[in-house]
């Protein structure tokens, strides 16, 4: 939910911030204080057109900030839009620049503007088919795997395709390929590895054995290192001072014994092997060869080896394989058309429910003769879901998008939100009160306040029935500073909030009468809200029913 606002050098906006709670929030104030700008201002950071001409006169740019919290662990999410007097708008997203269109998509996760506003989700045909499969409890999952199944199918067939003479070159090209690759016999990734090793080993093997022999003579020689260590041992034995050093003579002495008698054993021990040699050369030679054709290593020589293997059985099959396929996608087609059929006509069946519970909604909201109608195409799956709107008899159904009136669109969108649950967390009303008065106006506020248990709801309203129900009041006001018009907002509470109340009411802050009404306002609808139920406040005689 939106938790702050701030706004700066916004038309008569000079600097200002609103800190907002849950449920629902009522704006008012007097005719061009400031309350439109505010949703204006809202709009902007939701990626709306940027006007120059808002911002306020003398001032270099406008600036809209809005703190948003989300989830159980309390996510926070910063939008900031920048308004300059000259130039491009900027916006930020959590400090990281973006354009309009990425403000937008954030934004549209978060508020939705309800009025004269384009950044509403329910005038999107798709929200408006999520919205009726939500409604309806209706699961696209069968469709989804039906066009799964046939999408594979399709692709084994597309892998098989082909004119025959294509086939068969094919097929004799795979196993010239594969018949190459087989009679390497290859097994090990790493074989080239260890064939370069060995190769180094043969191609050396007389100079290795000729280092070997002269490393043996000296050091095992006579007057070798080991017999020149004897010397020098024998050399300090028994003297005295000298012994660590004669103990240490032993040990090298042993050691060179020992090394000597390693290079001669592998002096012994290397030998000549053209024909070894010659194999080897061969064996890499042919598994660069490999690597050039099929891969970067034998590894992927390996992999393509197994997967020539496998394409060849499949165009080996041929025909046979190609008409059990066809018969597989015409048995998938038929699932497919059962399952759209089926997905058809419970969108079909849901749609006239839907729409008469919405109906039912804005009989309560001062339309009485209106019409929703909710369009699904009379055959297949029914995609293109339409919702549409008559507000008064004889007026043609006209698509949610087409709904002139903001009035009339805003009570709409505030019936369809009333019966179904999906929305974004922070819900903005303007205009939801135009053209109404008296016991219609009650059933609006009781209606927006019910939407406020499941959702932050925010509502520009100049109708004191409809304010008493918000669980806080803002106040709008417009004043002069400095010779300058500038716009203030606070929460008003307990006295002046009945004040706010008589002053919409009667334009008398003060009427004793209209503080008596006010207060009686505030009372209805504290009963309402303790009885959680709008069925609980009876007005007139009437008792609007809930239908969601």
């Amino acid at each position: 939910m939106l938790v702050e606002l701030h706004v700066r050098n916004l038309g008569v906006i000079d600097d200002l911030t609103l800190h907002l709670g849950e449920g629902m929030t009522a704006l008012t104030g007097e005719t061009g204080a400031g309350k439109t700008l505010l949703i204006e201002a809202l709009e902007l950071l939701m990626g709306g057109r940027a006007d120059p001409t808002l911002v306020r006169a003398g001032a270099q740019s406008a600036l809209i900030e809005g703190r948003f919290v989300r989830g159980a662990l309390g996510e926070e999410t910063v939008l900031q839009r920048e308004i300059p007097a000259e130039g491009r708008s900027r916006a930020y997203v959590d400090g990281r620049m973006a354009n309009a269109g990425g403000l937008s998509e954030v934004g549209a996760g978060l508020v939705d503007l309800h009025g004269q506003h384009a950044h509403q989700s329910l005038l999107r045909l798709p929200a408006q088919r999520a919205s009726l499969d939500r409604y309806g409890a209706i699961s696209s999952a069968e469709v989804e795997e039906a066009e799964a199944a046939l999408a594979a199918i399709e692709a084994r067939l597309a892998d098989l395709g082909g004119d025959e003479r294509q086939l068969a070159r094919e097929v004799d090209l795979l196993s010239f390929q594969l018949e190459e690759i087989e009679r390497a016999a290859l097994e090990d990734p790493e074989e080239e590895a260890a064939l370069q090793g060995e190769e180094a080993l043969l191609a050396g093997a007389e100079a290795l054995r000729e280092a070997a022999a002269l490393a043996h003579r000296l050091v095992g020689s006579d007057e070798g290192a080991a017999d020149l260590v004897g010397q020098a041992r024998s050399a300090l034995e028994g003297r005295a001072g000298f012994e660590t050093l004669a103990d240490r003579l032993v040990a090298v002495g042993l050691e060179l014994e020992d090394v000597a008698g390693e290079l001669r054993a592998r002096a012994e021990l290397l030998e000549d092997d053209p024909v070894r040699l010659a194999a080897v050369q061969e064996r890499r030679h042919l598994l660069s060869e490999l690597r050039r054709k099929y891969g970067s290593n034998l590894a992927e020589v390996i992999a393509y080896r197994d997967a020539a293997r496998a394409r060849l059985a499949d165009l080996v099959a041929g025909e046979a394989r190609r008409a059990e396929l066809a018969q597989e996608r015409e048995s998938a087609l038929s699932r497919l058309a059962r399952a759209e059929e089926a997905l058809g006509d419970a969108r079909r069946r849901a749609a006239p429910r839907l729409a008469a519970e919405i109906e039912s909604r804005l009989r309560l909201l001062a339309l009485p003769k209106a019409r929703v109608e909710i369009s699904v195409p009379p055959a297949g799956r029914g995609e293109a879901v339409e919702f549409g709107f008559g507000a008064n008899l004889g007026e043609p159904v006209l698509p949610f998008s087409k709904v002139a009136s903001g009035g009339e669109l805003a009570r709409v969108m505030l019936a369809t939100r009333l019966v179904l649950s999906e929305a974004p967390p922070t819900l903005v009303f303007d205009e939801v009160d135009a053209g109404i008065g008296g016991e219609a106006a009650l059933y609006v506020g009781q209606a927006l306040a019910e939407l406020g248990e499941r959702h932050q709801v925010l509502v520009v309203t100049h109708l004191a029935q409809v304010a008493a129900f918000a669980g806080s009041q803002v106040a709008v006001r417009k004043s002069e500073a400095a010779g300058r018009t500038v716009t203030s907002a606070a929460r008003v509470e307990g006295e002046e909030r009945l004040a706010e109340l008589s002053r919409m009411l009667s334009g008398q802050p003060e009427s004793v009468t209209a503080r008596q009404h006010a207060t009686e306002l505030l009372t209805m609808a504290a009963s309402w809200s303790a009885a959680g139920s709008p069925d609980a406040v009876s007005l007139s005689g009437r008792t609007p029913g809930r239908t969601a």
